[in-house]
């Protein structure tokens, strides 16, 4: 067997598999737009929702890594992973308790985020401009964005701990439905006529 018809195999269930659970895509893309203008119109609670719910995960990690940790003590990195669940229990408490605090630390760990992101992409895009003709520019922008959100959001702080996490959260809602959206519709074409 070919890769290539290994690949056209592939291709055929992917297409398939769109077409017949194409609506499922096109409800799950319409209730993510409806969720991201709900959390860029009301970003507050979309921030202090996505805060306590990332409070929930790490808690829920911490108690999963100290069973784990403590069922396979012989096991070596005892010490760190008994550690890492501690920080993930203690963190994960603290930004269910304190949401705000919370909220304010994580917009920080974004700011560092965007800055990280932003000189990446400067530097790779400058380290590859010969090999990226067309591209490297859009990438040094991309960076420089990343960088000049990353500083509108430092230079709010704290008050833009109230907004950043659920204006983000909001448009990468609505951008990710609307590609679920196309995805459905693009799908919905292919079906053949009944």
């Amino acid at each position: 067997m070919s890769l290539n018809s290994t690949l056209d195999g592939v291709e055929q269930r992917v297409e398939s598999t769109l077409k017949r659970h194409s609506t499922y895509f096109l409800i799950e893309g319409i209730v993510l737009i409806l969720l991201g203008v709900a959390a860029i119109a009301v970003p507050l609670i979309a921030t202090l929702a996505f805060t306590i719910f990332f409070g929930w995960l790490l808690l829920i990690s911490g108690v999963v890594g100290l069973v784990s940790t403590f069922s396979t003590r012989p096991a070596p990195g005892f010490w760190w992973s008994l550690l890492s669940a501690i920080l993930a229990l203690v963190v994960g408490f603290l930004l269910i308790a304190k949401p705000v605090n919370g909220a304010v630390s994580l917009t920080l760990l974004l700011i560092v985020f965007f800055v990280i992101e932003g000189f990446s992409s400067i530097v790779f895009a400058s380290e590859n401009r010969q090999s990226l003709p067309g591209r490297w520019g859009w990438l040094v922008t991309s960076g420089v964005v990343d960088i000049i959100l990353a500083a509108m959001i430092f230079l709010q702080l704290p008050s833009s701990a109230v907004w950043a996490i659920g204006l983000l959260l909001g448009i990468n809602l609505v951008f990710g439905g609307a590609s679920l959206i196309v995805i459905a519709l693009d799908a919905k074409k292919l079906l053949p006529p009944t």
